[in-house]
């Protein structure tokens, strides 16, 4: 496996022992930071393959890191680690930036996995086999690099947004039924993942607002709708 860089920051020391001891075996680098600010001041200097981030943390919280983090790096993916189980944090997190949220206590096999394929897909931008450019409205979409272009402005997406957009765009004008896109992105078909694909879909109705040729409707109890007008 090539080598991953992760950045973790978690102000549990026992529990950072145990997460960077088991990646390490694993052959990722681990770079530990124990509160926002450390974390902050590391990923600029790091700029990490992927990063890890704990929510409740002294001097700077977790929400606070990533929007930090967001404004300088859209495509960097992140994973929140908390204890924080409440519905409206996890939303809160997802809409804030972050590409997944896992709870407290978690299977380190299954922060692993989630690593992997967070990396997997950002990686995949950049193989030679990439999805052609696509025209939606006035914007042209560039999966591989996740943006959005209209004239010389490019709007970065996160990867769960370039991919949920891809498959949108792919069954444009034509039903894209919920439970296929929950399976292809997300893997499984539950609540939790649901409501984080209503979030996905709500910041990517951001990113065309204003653009009347493009409009992503919601049919209750089926799925999206991505329906684009001549222009």
């Amino acid at each position: 496996m090539e080598k991953i860089d992760v950045l973790l920051v978690e102000d549990e020391p026992v529990l950072a022992g145990i997460v960077k001891e088991s990646l390490e075996k694993r052959g990722f680098v681990l770079h530990v930071a124990r509160n926002g600010v450390e974390g902050w001041t590391m990923f600029k200097t790091v700029k990490p393959d992927v990063c890890v981030i704990d929510i409740m943390m002294p001097r700077k919280d977790g929400f606070t890191l990533v929007s930090e983090i967001r404004v300088i790096d859209e495509q960097v993916p992140i994973i929140f680690l908390s204890a924080r189980t409440q519905t409206e944090d996890v939303l809160k997190g997802l809409e804030i930036g972050a590409d997944d949220y896992m709870k407290k206590p978690f299977s380190m096999e299954e922060l692993i996995l989630r690593l992997k394929v967070l990396v997997r897909r950002k990686s995949s931008g950049s193989a030679s086999a990439v999805t052609p450019e696509m025209q939606i409205g006035n914007y042209r979409f560039r999966h591989q690099y996740q943006e959005l272009l209209s004239g010389s402005k490019a709007t970065f997406l996160s990867q769960r947004e370039a991919d949920l957009l891809l498959l949108l765009a792919q069954h444009k004008n034509v039903l894209l039924e919920r439970r296929l896109a929950l399976i292809k992105i997300w893997g499984e078909d539950n609540y939790f993942n649901a409501r984080s694909m209503d979030v996905y879909i709500t910041r990517l109705r951001k990113h065309f607002k204003g653009e009347t040729a493009v409009e992503i409707v919601n049919v209750r109890g089926q799925g999206y709708l991505l329906k684009i007008s001549a222009v």
